[in-house]
């Protein structure tokens, strides 16, 4: 048996991340509604990305990483850009104080 993360973009433009040990019926319950909280309010959701993993740990500790990112990083690994996701975990943004 696997885990999965999972990505869904939400009907207002956002994005939801969790991780399930059954993928199939964790999207149908978000879909319908079924479980309330942040996909419930922004319905319909549709499921944009998706990666199985051999533990829940393993699958928790990326769930929590995804959700630390940014949307242009999350955008990218949601279309598979691993250029653009690379560059993106690279940048660092250098900050100016004007005196």
């Amino acid at each position: 048996m696997g885990f999965w993360v999972y990505i869904l973009s939400c009907a207002d433009s956002s994005h939801y991340t969790g991780h399930t040990d059954n993928l199939e019926i964790r999207i149908a319950q978000h879909q319908t509604g079924e479980i309330e909280g942040y996909t419930s309010t922004r319905l319909p959701v549709e499921l944009v990305f998706f990666s199985e993993f051999p533990t829940r740990d393993e699958a928790k500790e990326t769930e929590r990483q995804i959700k630390g990112w940014s949307r242009k990083k999350k955008e990218a690994l949601i279309r598979g850009d691993w250029a653009d996701l690379v560059r993106l975990s690279r940048y660092k943004k250098i900050l100016t104080i004007e005196e």
